[in-house]
């Protein structure tokens, strides 16, 4: 997990059922683990997110979290990535 933050600009999660999890919150991205992304990087979970699951408590009060804001903008993001893909495959 340490390894796949670090130099990471965005860290986007997924939920796990928390019967997956057994308890176990190893996968868990913590404020701590942030501290080792690049600086100004921004966590951006996947609602619906669980406190305590796949984000602890304190990384979603932490300035990483980037909330919903984020969150309507990506939808467009998507649509340039999609748009810029099929002007290049179509040269």
């Amino acid at each position: 997990m340490r390894d796949a933050i670090v130099g990471k600009d965005i860290v986007c999660t997924d939920s796990f059922p928390s019967e997956m999890l057994n308890g176990d919150n190893k996968y868990q991205v913590t404020k701590e683990i942030m501290n080792l992304a690049n600086a100004g990087a921004v966590l951006n979970p996947c609602p619906p997110f669980y406190r305590g699951e796949e984000v602890s408590y304190d990384v979603i009060d932490s300035e990483y979290f980037v909330g919903y804001e984020f969150k309507k903008n990506l939808l467009r993001v998507q649509q340039a990535i999609i748009f810029f893909c099929m002007e290049r495959s179509v040269r």
